[in-house]
């Protein structure tokens, strides 16, 4: 595709030839559900105290409480019990060496508690996993049949650290066995593995972990009833949170219409909303998962601009645009230039402006 450039000469553009949204306008549209919103929330916080009464029980053994924590982790809601979790583990920690001492403490347990202590920040050390081991060296035959356990040991092997020889030789062992055993598991249980085995729950998503969890438990004959429907209704909860902000920032990508304008760069502002859900799915991170989304967006229209459409000599007055940071600086410009660079400048101006606000009333509340 050639256009005319400022000074009127005929230069060769090449087409990403990205697809186009596949969502259209449909996000924008979206009404809000407060009333919804708020009903859910009310029983959450019913809910959230009875489980709360459960994770801090003293009567309750160890071994229960680790497998506790794992689920309200798995479930996607331990957000709601950060500080009760932290105590816990503090107590796991402190008598540790009484749990790996237990005879009865099987492969499960110890694989659980490594991955829920090294996630929090807890140095458990890996030849935990040797009594698990041969006098050859090898892991023991004995546990090839314990699902279970060869499942927690394959996502423990993902917080291994460098050096940590045993867990190398974990991974290889766990994920030959366990494709084996979900050719012979129940559909439910077969599912679930191969799944793990594509993508291990510390290398996904958090809520699209907790989906998927949330799903497999709900299968499971020993499932706790009123911390499932606790995390269904979480889950719900914060899907309509999402769906209001999705509108949002459609409805403000729409507005701004550089979609049309540049209509060589990729419009994916659902894309991009996903990506900021990843590091900050908590609702009250709601400014900061609109502020990433719409960053995101900046960023892959600039990217779009500098790989596969500007010259070279507009790339070098853009960026020298950048560095001074001026609307003055925008007279060099070509006129679509001049487009994505008014709409990253009036951004970014915003953004300052708010977490300056924001910084100010933060000092305001810790000096009161």
């Amino acid at each position: 595709m050639a256009i005319q450039t400022q000074n009127q000469q005929d230069v060769f553009r090449p087409s990403g030839n990205y697809p186009p949204t596949i969502w259209g306008c449909s996000f924008a549209s979206l009404s809000s559900l407060d009333s919804e919103f708020e009903s859910y929330t009310k029983e959450v916080e019913i809910l959230k105290e009875k489980i709360k009464d459960v994770l801090e029980q003293p009567t309750k053994e160890l071994i229960g409480k680790i497998e506790f924590i794992k689920l309200l982790c798995r479930l996607g809601v331990s957000y709601h019990f950060r500080n009760e979790i932290k105590d816990q583990l503090n107590q796991i920690f402190i008598h540790l060496s009484e749990l790996l001492e237990d005879n009865d403490c099987d492969l499960n347990i110890i694989a659980t508690a490594f991955q829920i202590l090294r996630e929090h920040g807890y140095k458990m050390y890996s030849d935990v996993f040797n009594k698990f081991k041969d006098s050859d060296g090898g892991f023991k035959k004995t546990i090839t049949n314990d699902v279970k356990g060869l499942l927690s040991l394959y996502e423990a092997t993902f917080f291994r650290g460098h050096g940590e020889d045993i867990l190398d030789e974990a991974l290889a062992f766990t994920r030959q066995h366990l494709e084996i055993l979900a050719e012979q598991s129940s559909p439910h249980l077969a599912n679930y593995i191969k799944k793990a085995l594509v993508l291990p729950f510390h290398r996904n998503l958090e809520r699209l972990e907790a989906k998927k969890y949330i799903a497999f438990y709900e299968e499971e004959e020993s499932k706790d009833e009123t911390l499932l429907r606790f995390a269904k209704l979480d889950y719900n909860r914060l899907q309509l949170l999402y769906r209001q902000e999705l509108a949002s920032l459609s409805r403000w990508w729409k507005d701004s219409d550089v979609a049309e304008k540049l209509d060589y760069s990729r419009d994916r502002i659902v894309e991009a909303y996903m990506w900021a859900i990843g590091p900050h799915f908590e609702p009250q991170y709601s400014v900061s998962r609109i502020l990433v989304a719409k960053f995101i967006e900046i960023l892959t229209l600039i990217d779009d601009t500098y790989d596969g459409y500007a010259t070279i000599d507009e790339v070098q007055h853009f960026t020298a645009a950048i560095e001074r940071w001026n609307i003055g600086a925008i007279d060099d410009l070509p006129e679509y230039m001049k487009i994505l660079y008014k709409f990253t400048l009036n951004f970014l101006m915003k953004w300052k402006k708010m977490a300056t606000i924001l910084v100010m009333r933060r000092r305001h509340s810790k000096k009161w």
